[in-house]
């Protein structure tokens, strides 16, 4: 089916419910950020395939709101369709709510799926629009149920135990701790349905989600039982007695609403930005809004995690050491595809022990292609390398001890003096990032203007963030904290993880990022208390070849030698003696 055919079948729904618009999010009943086939609605009405964006149809236009990583990709996948692209953070661009007034008029009702959408949003878009002129917002309906023919089923894919040499922690303790602290919050009990959170809980792993190893379901506990509503078919006989064992009992998955209302406690606690709208409205019981516990518990890893990122890493950066190598040997560079790149990067990390996939989408941007801040190659859009110009590599991978995420942008050739320029104040901004000391609790937004100073005195800037958290064999953006420009106040403690990607995007020229992933450690205490540091766990040479080392500061220079050594010194074991002599020249003072 055309889009337009899509659009003319919505419309016909639409007006048989008398409704003035639908609004599409980009979000599932756990509000994922990505989402397994079944819920990409917004995809199937649009064409966008972005992770993030909301498109809202009317009965005579349409528009896809989406952010600054999308505004390229968006303008070529919405093109030859009626949607107007709607940059979000750009001045002049409307609301939704603000949209759909001007379109619609006062007095209008237009509808949402609530089942798609958080509690916590589909609470401010009704008050929205009120303000326009007192439209109204339903939330019972799914058209996609009707007009979505072949319409993919939720995935019923088997679910594996994640044992307990990886986890280091055993489900039935991180339980105990979750009840420790919905009795802090005067709770109890609680919903969980952040897939990733309900994962790591219950040390169990899925692949209902592309890239992300988790499985839909959600997780109900109070102070007396915890049962997990899942597709029974999805449970092996050895996952059944693990999970009867751990004290967890299970229910049918769409018996979720039911087992709300015969929830006899006399709280429960939600969160209202992962609840979705349609259980939240069906709780009889007293609610507590308050952010999931298990978020911030999740993020700080135990012993037994960072070992485990540091084997992946290790893992990861011998699979980059041998793709650079080998990309550096090749006789003819005009001969590879972006395409090809990211078969061949993926093929040297299947090699690696405990791999089991992606961990998203590898982006492989050749020139103008890495201006797109998450572009991924398709046969439409594939492109030949040629000896020239900037390269951007963007990818990573599942271990079973760990995810990795890494950025390298890479000379394939002769480069223009603004290609150096702006791939030496990336690297200055990802330097200061790495060298920074900060007191413990310290907010990633307090932290970000480091990657961007240099860059704001050239002009220049980036829309999207600076890093995010890494999850243990998990979704590789974790939350909720980051490095950020907008206010995000989730302190930065001992043991997370979190990425360091500063970028800088020229539109149909080049794009240039340069990621690693950290650990937050130890600095040192003194009488203004314990400040923290940030160590790389990424291990993979960083290209010298369009460094201005004159724009470089001694402490900049001194950084990028001893991660250098580091690199080399831990990864040439591992090498055959080829790869070895690559590495050392990459490796080599600055």
């Amino acid at each position: 089916m055309s889009i337009s055919q899509r659009l003319s079948d919505l419309r016909e729904l639409m007006q048989r419910e008398h409704l003035s618009a639908f609004i599409f999010p980009s979000t599932d009943p756990h509000q994922g950020e990505y989402v397994p086939d079944h819920w990409k609605g917004r995809e199937f009405i649009s064409g966008f395939n972005g992770s993030a964006g909301t498109a809202v149809v009317t009965m005579t236009s349409a528009a896809l709101w989406t952010d600054s990583r999308y505004f390229i990709a968006a303008e070529e996948q919405l093109r030859d369709t009626e949607y107007q692209l709607m940059k979000l953070k750009i001045e002049g661009t409307p609301t939704i709510a603000e949209w759909i007034g001007r379109e619609c008029g006062p007095g209008a009702e237009v509808a949402i799926d609530g089942l798609c959408s958080s509690a916590n949003s589909v609470k401010e878009l009704i008050a929205d629009l009120r303000k326009q002129g007192g439209i109204t917002l339903r939330t019972n309906l799914d058209p996609l149920k009707t007009i979505w023919s072949g319409r993919p089923p939720i995935p019923e894919n088997p679910i594996e135990i994640y044992p307990m040499k990886y986890a280091g922690e055993m489900a039935h303790d991180k339980i105990a701790r979750v009840r420790h602290a919905l009795r802090e919050r005067h709770a109890d009990g609680m919903l969980m349905s952040s897939l990733d959170d309900i994962a790591w809980t219950l040390n169990l792993r899925g692949s209902d989600v592309h890239c992300n190893p988790v499985f839909v379901s959600y997780l109900l506990i109070s102070f007396k039982d915890v049962t997990l509503f899942i597709n029974t078919n999805k449970l092996t006989p050895e996952v059944q007695t693990y999970l009867k064992a751990e004290g967890v009992s299970v229910a049918p998955y769409d018996e979720i609403g039911n087992g709300l209302k015969n929830y006899f406690e006399y709280n429960i606690l939600l969160d209202p930005d992962e609840v979705n709208y349609t259980l939240y409205k069906s709780v009889t019981r007293e609610i507590i809004e308050e952010e999931s516990p298990v978020k911030r518990m999740k993020t700080i890893k135990n012993a037994t995690e960072i070992a485990g990122f540091r084997s992946a890493m290790l893992k990861d950066g011998i699979a980059m050491v041998k793709f650079l190598k080998w990309l550096s040997d090749y006789p003819e560079i005009s001969g590879l595809s972006e395409i090809a790149i990211d078969k061949k990067l993926t093929a040297f990390r299947a090699e690696q022990p405990l791999y089991r996939d992606i961990s998203f989408d590898t982006i492989a941007g050749y020139q103008a292609h890495g201006a797109i801040v998450h572009y991924e190659a398709t046969p439409e859009t594939d492109i030949t390398l040629k000896p020239e110009g900037l390269l951007l590599l963007d990818s990573g991978a599942q271990y079973l001890d760990g995810t990795t995420d890494i950025t390298r942008t890479i000379a394939l050739g002769p480069l223009t003096d603004e290609q150096k320029l702006v791939y030496t104040l990336v690297l200055k901004g990802h330097i200061q990032i790495e060298l920074c000391k900060f007191p413990s609790g310290s907010s990633g937004t307090q932290i970000d203007i480091l990657a961007r100073k240099d860059m704001w005195r050239e002009g220049l800037n980036y829309l999207h963030g600076t890093g995010h958290g890494v999850g243990t064999y998990l979704n590789v953006h974790e939350g909720p904290h980051q490095f950020r420009m907008e206010w995000k106040p989730a302190p930065l403690v001992e043991g997370m993880t979190i990425t360091d990607e500063p970028g800088i995007y020229l539109a149909g020229k080049f794009g240039v990022r340069i990621e690693n992933t950290l650990l937050i450690t130890p600095y040192k205490e003194t009488e203004f208390g314990k400040f923290l540091q940030f160590e790389s766990l990424t291990l993979c040479p960083i290209d010298k070849t369009p460094i201005i080392k004159d724009m470089l500061l001694q402490e900049e220079i001194d950084w990028l030698n001893a991660y250098h050594q580091r690199v080399f010194d831990t990864l040439s074991p591992h090498l055959d003696a080829d790869e070895v002599a690559w590495l050392k020249e990459a490796c080599s003072a600055l």
